[in-house]
């Protein structure tokens, strides 16, 4: 059984607060099912972005696979903000969440997908 989006983000923001991060929903999607996509702002106007890993990946062996978008690559905040525009229209049960961490530091790493070839 798949972990609930709602679930999911709370215990991410929880484990950020932990660490001292900064993170806020962005934009609240469907509580059971939606995307998630998390922005990491790295407060110089760039930003990592986050999404799910395409489905039917056997490689996948966490609950809600991601990846690094634009091969991990930070990307100016514009751009970003495009990418993210041009999802919620593709999917409007979306959800963002934004994170502020100089170092690009996430704490997404037990849910990464290795890049794709």
């Amino acid at each position: 059984m798949r972990l609930k989006a709602g679930i999911w983000i709370k215990a991410y923001i929880r484990r950020l607060a932990v660490e001292g991060i900064m993170a806020v929903i962005a934009r609240h999607g469907d509580d059971d099912a939606g995307a998630i996509f998390v922005r990491v702002s790295r407060l110089d106007g760039t930003s990592l972005l986050f999404g799910p890993a395409p489905a039917g990946l056997d490689e996948a062996q966490a609950d809600r696979p991601m990846m690094a978008l634009f091969d991990g690559r930070p990307v100016a905040d514009e751009h970003a903000d495009l990418y993210l525009e041009r999802q919620r229209e593709f999917d409007s049960d979306l959800w963002i969440v934004d994170v502020e961490s100089r170092d690009g530091r996430h704490f997404l790493d037990e849910w990464l997908m290795p890049p794709l070839d």
